[in-house]
């Protein structure tokens, strides 16, 4: 594949990614409503997973073409972009801080959980070079993690045991009643195709991003993070700014939120694609450096939605200014590197 033909792949497949995820918002915020399971939990699972499809595909896609740090630069990568994407959410939010009226135990939780998973694969590196079937035990220790995070935040939903202050800036996940005009099928339909969609864009992403790598002489790291991590990351930003616009703004942070939690999964799926071993011992230490960063932007952002400022530099909280600076500076010393 030549240059010219891998980057007219990548662009269209980028075109897409986002056309599709345009879509996803309307179609999440009225599953929401439908089904009554919440705006934090349907954009954590439903939005979040179906906006990442087109990460996995890369990801293991890679992983499968033994680039294991393409893989994991990729996810990682992916999600670092998809936090900054809440800055640029908060921007859209003019009104208030996007954390001060997006209040939810959920996204809370969330972003607890988001940490904790990725100190999983650090620990996994500095630990023993186990698998079973190729499989490192981390990477079945991620996917345990996830579903009992999922039922603890449903858990926290249905009988919270602290809740946060109403202001009247808040938001509150309400059912509106205009989302009445589609069936549960038709919309359950809709959401599989987009997310479909996305995923297959994924695909033709990782093989064009393989070719430009090679044509460029980047390296995996730069190229998993800095090129395919936000290519594929593009649903993450218009579903998110299309929430806020239509003022569903729980979807809006939970998609992001549960986006990052369902994008650490890709580790699992490329430690499993890739068959020379444990892909968490075939990574380098920039690698490690892409998941301090992550840990540090997610302690950040939940401090946020803690604090709740209502404004701040630039009408927006203290930590999307600092999330994109942490993002900015990082990327920076990834590059130089």
């Amino acid at each position: 594949m030549s240059a010219t033909v891998a980057l007219s792949i990548f662009a269209f497949a980028t075109l897409v990614i986002l056309a599709a995820g345009s879509r996803l918002a309307g179609v999440a915020d009225r599953l929401a409503d439908r089904t009554g399971l919440g705006e934090a939990l349907v954009g954590a699972v439903l939005l979040g997973a179906a906006t990442s499809l087109s990460g996995l595909t890369t990801s293991v896609v890679a992983a499968s073409r033994g680039l294991p740090e393409l893989a994991v630069s990729n996810a990682v990568g992916g999600i670092a972009a998809q936090t900054v994407f809440l800055v640029a959410a908060d921007f859209f939010h003019k009104r208030v801080n996007l954390e001060h009226a997006a209040a939810s135990i959920e996204n809370l939780l969330y972003g607890i959980m988001l940490a904790g998973m990725l100190a999983v694969p650090l620990i996994a590196m500095g630990g023993p070079d186990w698998t079973v079937h190729g499989i490192h035990p981390a990477s079945l220790f991620l996917v345990g993690f996830y579903v009992l995070g999922l039922r603890l935040s449903r858990k926290t939903r249905h009988f919270p045991q602290w809740q946060p202050e109403q202001t009247r800036e808040t938001r509150m996940d309400e059912p509106d009643e205009a989302n009445a005009d589609m069936s549960l099928s038709s919309l359950i339909i809709q959401f599989c195709i987009l997310a479909g969609i996305t995923g297959i864009a994924g695909w033709a992403i990782a093989l064009s991003g393989e070719t430009l790598m090679t044509t460029f002489s980047l390296s995996e790291s730069v190229t998993g993070a800095l090129l395919t991590a936000i290519a594929t990351s593009t649903p993450e930003l218009v579903t998110t700014i299309a929430a806020v616009r239509r003022g569903a703004l729980t979807l809006a942070v939970g998609g992001i939120m549960g986006g990052n939690l369902f994008d650490v999964l890709f580790l699992a799926g490329a430690d499993a694609a890739y068959r020379e071993g444990s892909i968490y011992h075939a990574i380098s230490g920039q690698q490690s450096f892409l998941l301090a960063l992550t840990i540090l932007m997610t302690a950040v952002l939940i401090a946020g939605l803690i604090v709740r400022e209502k404004r701040g530099f630039a009408r927006i909280g203290f930590e999307s200014s600092l999330v994109l600076v942490l993002y900015l500076g990082g990327m920076a010393l990834l590059a130089a590197g």
